[in-house]
């Protein structure tokens, strides 16, 4: 074999390589980015849940039957200082003030999908689909 046609050969492996490295990172860049979607649309669905069998009974449409001024819009959250999902999770867990909190009935990570779901409704001022 002459010298030619060993770089060529070279070449090729070398590109094929590379498609090979190129089409295996396209893959998983696929499947990261559709992975997500699927997960954050099954845990808003629990989200949902958890606040219609947990919170909506006080918290109609994001408003407060006891106390107008604690509802779960977006102003009164920013208001109160707990417009965050860290915040929201945590009193739905532990309560606040006459709140009771819903830790045993919410269950594990329950509060963070019942307080992203609710973030979520308030940034969108509870306007429904």
């Amino acid at each position: 074999m002459n010298d030619a046609c060993k770089s060529r050969k070279k070449l090729f492996n070398f590109f094929f390589r590379i498609r090979n490295v190129f089409l295996i990172s396209f893959c998983c860049i696929f499947f990261y980015f559709s992975l997500p979607k699927e997960l954050s649309a099954i845990d808003s669905g629990l989200g949902e849940n958890l606040f219609k069998n947990y919170c909506a009974g006080c918290h109609i449409n994001g408003g407060n039957i006891i106390r107008r001024s604690k509802n779960l819009k977006l102003s009164s959250l920013k208001r109160n200082g707990i417009d965050n999902s860290e915040a929201i999770a945590k009193i739905a867990s532990q309560g606040i003030g006459i709140m009771s909190g819903y830790e045993d009935q919410l269950g594990d990570k329950g509060d963070q999908l019942v307080a992203n779901w609710i973030l979520e409704q308030a940034q969108k001022a509870w306007v429904q689909e």
